[in-house]
């Protein structure tokens, strides 16, 4: 296996027992849902009280229901919510952390800054995961003192039904760092794919593509949103339309992910955010989380 820079040698696999999720929004409470579940010790922080709160309330519910449609049993249940406490205090937090996944917003700043303070309290070699979903994996890494250690793990809302991780390898990535996570991700009951690290990924690259052209479809009257949703659901097998799915993703999230992929590729041009959903975001449209985008939530 190779050694860090510092000579800290990455913690395999079998040994990834303590986790911790930074932000426990939409992404990072189902992250550490599924963690928990899988029998790590997890732990979920916010910067307050009431969002680590609301998180914990989220899982809770969310199991809840896998109880009542008969796919988690009590006992499951139980052993979920035990293995999973929320902190507000980030030290705490990551303090002896094996593997530490951020889920902040979209802002390279803040993921450098995260990061770079979990990676001075987790434990010794600990593996630094990234929930992003389009920002590079390189960038991100450049900040800390082993680059090594960081990957890209790109989970997918809502985390604890959709079977996809994504694994995003940046070009100073340990081999044995990715061997870890892959199994990690089989063990957390996720089938995975190997990507490396590029604008939009796998995932947000072909996803935005549908996405903004339904959009400018909507935009030219070619189609009502249910409609267009519907081609694609019956006719493709999508398990869901894109402008759905751009609203339950945030209006303002696919407007940032677009701007970024248009600048950064050279083919960008079908990256182009439509005039529509700018007038959207700009009008406090952004889907599911305002209550009101292409559908009335």
């Amino acid at each position: 296996m190779h050694v860090g820079k510092r000579g800290i040698t990455p913690r395999m696999s079998d040994k990834l027992q303590r986790v911790t999720v930074l932000g426990a929004g939409t992404m990072g409470h189902g992250i550490a849902h599924v963690c928990a579940a899988a029998g790590h010790t997890t732990a979920l922080y916010d910067v307050s009280e009431g969002a680590v709160e609301a998180g914990l309330s989220k899982v809770a519910a969310n199991l809840d229901k896998g109880v009542a449609r008969g796919k988690v049993t009590e006992e499951q249940k139980a052993t979920t919510l035990a293995n999973l406490r929320g902190d507000a205090n980030f030290e705490s937090a990551v303090d002896g952390a094996d593997l530490v996944i951020e889920a902040v917003p979209e802002k390279l700043a803040l993921k450098h800054d995260v990061l770079t303070r979990a990676a001075k309290g987790a434990a010794p070699g600990a593996i630094l995961g990234t929930n992003t979903s389009s920002l590079s994996i390189d960038a991100i890494a450049e900040a800390l003192p082993d680059p090594s250690r960081v990957i890209g793990l790109h989970f997918f809302n809502p985390v604890h039904i959709m079977k996809l991780l994504e694994i995003v390898v940046g070009t100073k990535t340990d081999p044995a760092v990715y061997d870890a996570a892959a199994a990690f991700g089989e063990r957390i009951g996720k089938q995975t794919i190997k990507i490396a690290d590029s604008p939009g990924f796998a995932t947000s690259r072909l996803g935005l593509v549908i996405g903004l052209e339904a959009i400018r479809m909507v935009e030219q009257g070619v189609g009502s949103p249910e409609d267009i949703d519907k081609a694609m659901t019956l006719g493709y097998g999508f398990p869901m339309g894109p402008l759905r799915l751009t609203d339950l993703v945030g209006l303002d999230v696919r407007l940032h992910i677009a701007e970024y992929l248009s600048e950064k590729l050279d083919e960008g041009a079908h990256f182009k955010p439509p005039a529509l959903l700018r007038s959207m975001v700009a009008e406090g449209k952004l889907g599911k989380k305002s209550g009101q985008g292409f559908y009335s939530w």
